[in-house]
């Protein structure tokens, strides 16, 4: 392999937390290339809130911004691509791009998100993200006080319904067929007068993706200026587990506090992770997994 696809490490992903972990190991001189397909999860959502210093800028100056602080750094290179598959080799590991271009470093950093799974359900997708959100921490201010659904079931909407409460007291929970709530936590909400309703949706009725009604199989409807969904999920790539590293039941990649896998010399932050979506842990868990496979390089190298 030509010694100009050789580095320290490999960074897949080159959103918040990717370029987090490269700012750490830019500053350690490391030799690193960042990956990125440029498809973030959050390019349909126009704010960005509940990160200190950059509330209310919108997702893609943040990491543009991000993009040109790590720039400065001589050793940090960019590829823009698609990582297709990982092995581990006689050096490290080896990660060959959808280019067929073949990339070797010692560590490998997965900073790749998730894919958010849409139900079907018309007009979900073109919400998704501006009144159809999943976080309250990241999204709830801005629509507190609103006339507010929540698309969930079981514990989960409970669990929704306690966080959202405090942010308007207009709320619904839309269960989208029978509901699997336990009786004691219905009496819970009712005390809270918040309501449930089973009827099945059929579609979102929205302007350029601020929702103005929940439409149901049946005709009727329910006029809603927001909806927390609770949506499954995929990993944006299956290089890891490909590698052997780990899911959490949730489906999250396992990691230890360090952000290490199971398997020795890989890392991951960010979404893909965490159950904690949000800019600020994933800057601040790409920071550590930057530290932390320094830290590896510097005691291998002592």
């Amino acid at each position: 392999m030509e010694k100009e696809n050789i580095y320290d490490v490999i960074i897949i992903g080159g959103s918040y937390a990717g370029l987090s972990a490269a700012m750490a190991l830019g500053r350690s001189l490391r030799n690193i290339i960042i990956i990125d397909n440029g498809i973030p999860c959050n390019k349909q959502s126009p704010h960005s809130h509940n990160f200190l210093t950059q509330d209310g800028k919108t997702p893609t100056k943040i990491s543009n911004i991000a993009r040109q602080q790590v720039a400065k750094y001589h050793t940090v290179k960019f590829h823009q691509g698609k990582a297709l598959k990982g092995a581990k080799n006689k050096n490290g590991f080896q990660v060959e791009m959808e280019s067929g271009q073949k990339l070797e470093a010692k560590k490998l950093i997965f900073a790749t998100g998730i894919k958010d799974q849409m139900p079907d359900i018309k007009g979900f997708s073109a919400c998704w993200g501006i009144s159809v959100v999943h976080c309250p921490y990241c999204h709830g201010y801005e629509i507190k006080n609103e006339v507010t659904g929540i698309l969930s079931n079981g514990d989960i909407a409970v669990h929704y319904a306690s966080l959202i409460s405090n942010l308007t007291k207009s709320l619904t929970i839309f269960t989208n067929g029978k509901s699997t709530i336990a009786p004691e936590k219905i009496r819970e909400l009712e005390s809270h007068h918040i309501s449930i309703i089973e009827t099945e949706i059929d579609s979102i009725a929205h302007k350029n993706g601020q929702m103005e009604n929940l439409v149901f199989k049946n005709g009727s409807s329910a006029a809603l200026k927001a909806l927390y969904a609770n949506v499954p999920f995929k990993q944006h790539t299956d290089i890891p587990e490909g590698l052997g590293c780990e899911l959490t039941e949730q489906g999250f990649l396992s990691v230890n506090p360090f952000q290490q896998t199971s398997i020795e010399g890989v890392f991951a932050c960010g979404d893909n992770s965490s159950m904690m979506r949000s800019i600020a842990n994933a800057v601040a868990s790409g920071n550590l997994a930057g530290a932390a496979v320094n830290k590896e390089l510097c005691e291998e190298q002592f």
